[in-house]
């Protein structure tokens, strides 16, 4: 058995009211258990809807019963304008047509198909858009929109006219529509035209009956908070699935405690396919990043990207500019000479520099170095090292 408790109350009350009590399920969801025989008294299933438990008897629900009620699905739509919350009229188009697998943001362990049947916790108009939720969750409904729900819901109106104190004052307090006083409400002017209400009660199409009555008239209206839940990131048109923090959040709302407004989880934010891609054309770029694309951003090696830094080092000037060389460059360009010439000669005096080095003043010219005879041995190796060639030698079969 998933749920069980033993009922203390000392008055008899009916089995599908104290499971409303509880928080188990909605009374109609109690009769359709009853009628499924998935709800026990005393380990006797019960079959008749009207039935009272009374002080010491214990009510259970099977197994069945439990994931039955555990695959009840939630979600929270972004409803664009044009769309209706509740029953379509000919010709209109029910925001629950969006809840498909192509309009999914993040991810969900199912699917919402034509079977479930999912109610609107909260209504928008057509002509409103924002933050939805879609349940056929009977106690998150009553925890929402019921009678005794305490629940708040934040929208953000841009309207038409002169916004004045005086104004703002009457849609705090002061109003009555159908003959009855509104509830007080929380009203901020944020811009010269835009205004964000909290509301406690939801009346129909009440933001724009209140607007009109101070000569307001509404050209936008989104919601975008309900209890704890934001509206956040979600895209117009997308949908997620309701987690199980956020509803135990929404119930806590509803019974009256203070709940911090949440986030969406991290898998149910927007994807990057969600958003418009960067377009990185633009001038001087090929689709490839240059050292001088990243210059400025990781750092870069030396002589790479920052082309405006003056060169530094001992061959500098202030100006940054490498001084031009004095003098005949060496020329370079001619034979390279021998390694034997490079040697010190038997008498410790070394060889002219291969640059082209002026010699000391005092000193004597050296002696040119002889040339190469191609049918003479490398200077370097010698006589010593030359190549002799042996002769084969007479390899006999292994027997």
């Amino acid at each position: 058995m998933a749920w069980t408790k033993t009922y203390t109350g000392e008055e008899p009350v009916r089995i599908n009211k104290w499971l409303a009590q509880e928080g188990v399920c909605s009374r109609r969801e109690a009769d359709a258990l009853i009628e499924k025989g998935l709800i026990q008294l005393d380990g006797k299933p019960v079959t008749v809807a009207g039935e009272r438990v009374t002080k010491g008897q214990t009510l259970s629900l099977t197994d069945a019963a439990s994931r039955r009620l555990d695959n009840q699905l939630s979600v929270i739509l972004n409803k664009p304008v044009g769309y209706v919350s509740g029953t379509p009229e000919p010709g209109e188009i029910p925001a629950i047509r969006l809840v498909t697998e192509e309009n999914l943001s993040g991810s969900a362990h199912a699917i919402p198909q034509r079977s479930n049947k999912m109610a609107p916790l909260g209504r928008l108009d057509k002509d409103s858009h924002g933050l939805l939720i879609l349940s056929e969750d009977g106690v998150l409904a009553k925890a929402i929109i019921g009678p005794l729900s305490d629940m708040d819901k934040e929208y953000v109106v841009r309207v038409r006219g002169d916004i004045t104190p005086a104004k703002v004052a009457l849609l705090r307090h002061g109003l009555e529509l159908d003959g009855r006083q509104l509830r007080p409400a929380e009203v901020q002017q944020e811009r010269n035209n835009t205004l964000r209400f909290v509301l406690k009660e939801g009346r129909n199409r009440q933001i724009r009956r209140m607007c009109e009555l101070v000569d307001l008239r509404v050209l936008d209206l989104q919601r975008i908070r309900v209890g704890p839940i934001l509206l956040a990131g979600l895209p117009e048109g997308k949908w997620r699935p309701l987690g199980a923090k956020e509803r135990a959040a929404l119930l806590a709302a509803g019974a009256g405690e203070v709940v911090r407004a949440r986030s969406p989880r991290r898998e149910d934010r927007p994807r990057a396919s969600d958003a418009p891609k960067r377009d990185r054309s633009g001038p001087g770029r090929d689709g490839s990043r240059t050292n001088s694309d990243r210059s400025g951003q990781f750092g870069t090696k030396p002589g790479q990207g920052r082309t405006d830094k003056p060169r530094s080092g001992p061959g500098a000037d202030r100006d940054g500019a490498r001084p031009e060389r004095k003098g005949p460059r060496p020329d370079r360009d001619g034979p390279r000479p021998d390694r034997a010439s490079l040697k010190p000669d038997r008498a410790g005096a070394k060889p002219p520099h291969p640059g082209g080095k002026p010699a000391r003043p005092g000193a004597k010219p050296a002696a040119a170095a002889p040339k190469a005879d191609g049918n003479r041995p490398s200077a370097l190796k010698g006589d010593k090292f030359k190549r002799t060639k042996l002769a084969p030698r007479d390899r006999k079969p292994i027997k």
